[in-house]
């Protein structure tokens, strides 16, 4: 299967990057390649780059991509929560630009096998890196329906979540659930016909929360966003795209809390915490994609990028 995908925000995080001669930057979230080329291309004819992916099928791809620009690019295969080691083994104390597109790509979406699509019938894998970690069938066959459940509402905001881990705890009595296609079911005959919405597939919200579940993507965004802000060179940029409110909201503040100040009481006179801003917020409100791009890539609709710069 060919690798596609669409870069979201393309130019806009490009720039937000602020790409120069001799500037150090970290796409951590590698996919078709489409920023890192661009990034490249933008900061000639010196400019390095770290690309990232735990994906192999798309490390493999990009080294195609990204082959013209020599030694001025590097592709790791790693999850970018590894980004301080990756850059401590290679000697770099600090980099000029960071990026992160988060989610899942169009070609693992569109690869029936990778079994993170509700709309072919496949094996219920969803890992990002295929070789390491659990599947999202290992998740239905142990997780206890509390534990679905909370899966299901805290990571899709599934109204129906309650009901669906219900009904897989009773399916899985008759067998695994081991397919997209199983799953699918299940959850169609959990969903009231009355209840579903027309503009959205009834699986949307689990096949999301089961994805961030198996990658354990919130957890880790969550714990490089500081990670990334202490990789930075002064007045290096930190940008990130993200697709649906629980990232975003994440995204917004981390970004806020690294940008205050003194957290001292107003009353004293003098401050006593000692704490600093870390960055300033470049992207007051999150840059969103035009309505041309949107007609070009629907799956752009949701994207939000947010911009910090470290002081």
């Amino acid at each position: 299967m060919e690798f596609k995908h669409i870069s979201v925000l393309l130019q806009e995080t490009v720039d937000m990057l602020l790409p120069g001669q001799g500037k150090v930057f970290v796409d951590c979230t590698m996919g078709g390649a489409g920023h890192s080329r661009y990034l490249l291309k933008q900061s000639a004819p010196d400019g390095k780059l770290i690309a990232i992916d735990q994906d192999g099928e798309a490390c493999a791809e990009g080294r195609e991509r990204l082959a013209a620009f020599g030694d001025r690019v590097e592709i790791v295969q790693a999850n970018f929560s590894d980004l301080s080691a990756i850059l401590d083994e290679r000697g770099i104390a600090g980099v000029d630009g960071i990026m992160l597109d988060l989610g899942v790509s169009s070609y693992q979406l569109d690869n029936k096998e990778r079994g993170f699509s509700y709309m072919q019938d496949a094996l219920l894998d969803m890992r990002m890196d295929s070789a390491a970690g659990r599947t999202a069938a290992d998740i239905l066959a142990t997780g206890t329906e509390d534990e679905l459940n909370d899966i299901f509402w805290l990571y899709g905001e599934e109204k129906w979540a309650r009901r669906i881990a219900k009904f897989i705890v009773a399916e899985r009595k008759n067998g695994p659930i081991q397919t997209t296609g199983q799953l699918v079911t299940v959850i169609k005959q959990a969903v009231p016909a009355g209840a579903r919405q027309e503009d959205q597939h009834p699986a949307k919200r689990c096949f999301q929360a089961l994805r961030i579940a198996v990658n354990d993507e919130l957890g880790v965004l969550e714990r490089v966003l500081p990670e990334a802000v202490n990789c930075l060179n002064p007045g290096g940029r930190l940008c990130v795209i993200s697709f649906h409110s629980l990232e975003d909201r994440i995204v917004k503040n981390t970004m806020r809390e690294l940008a205050k100040g003194c957290t001292c009481p107003p009353q004293l006179p003098i401050c006593v915490c000692g704490k600093k801003p870390q960055i300033k917020i470049v992207s007051k409100k999150p840059i969103l994609p035009s309505e041309a791009e949107i007609a070009e890539n629907p799956r752009a609709r949701s994207a939000k990028l947010r911009v910090a710069e470290k002081f």
